[in-house]
């Protein structure tokens, strides 16, 4: 589930990765994890909006992406984010090491050019977070770039 003003960007860029064969394991909204983000992620589900409970990151329901329909997570186990109040990597650590592969997101690669070039900008925190697009912090309504080529 994703926010109104985004659902077109994110039909075309979903639409062409399954053309191009680019693998997800799984894709299945936040509430079939009890709204857990945790949860969701170390299943290596691909998930978009999640109102995040306060003990979560990025739980500021007014300015968070995900809470707000406009932020993806992709394919968490290739793609892990590093977890600042653990200094850990999550969903795993193994993955961690940016080498190409099966539903890896390299910058430059199909995922990242199809995402950005539609005004999504990746993992835009301090800290590597690859499986994270969304459309800027703190979230507002989107508005697809001039000339984007469909």
């Amino acid at each position: 589930m994703v926010h109104r003003d985004v659902a077109r960007s994110v039909a075309d860029i979903f639409t062409r990765l399954y053309e191009a064969e680019f693998p997800i394991r799984k894709m299945r909204p936040v509430e079939s994890y009890g709204g857990d983000a945790n949860a969701s992620l170390a299943d290596d589900n691909t998930s978009a909006y999640n109102c995040r409970r306060a003990d979560q990151i990025n739980a500021p329901a007014m300015k968070s992406p995900h809470a707000n329909g406009r932020a993806i997570d992709i394919n968490p186990r290739e793609n892990p984010w590093r977890d600042l109040r653990c200094n850990c990597w999550f969903p795993t650590a193994e993955t961690a090491p940016r080498e190409p592969g099966q539903g890896v997101i390299l910058k430059g690669g199909l995922v990242w050019r199809l995402f950005t070039r539609r005004g999504w900008v990746w993992q835009n925190i301090d800290v590597p977070d690859y499986m994270h697009f969304d459309t800027g912090y703190p979230s507002g309504p989107y508005r697809e770039p001039d000339g984007v080529n469909r």
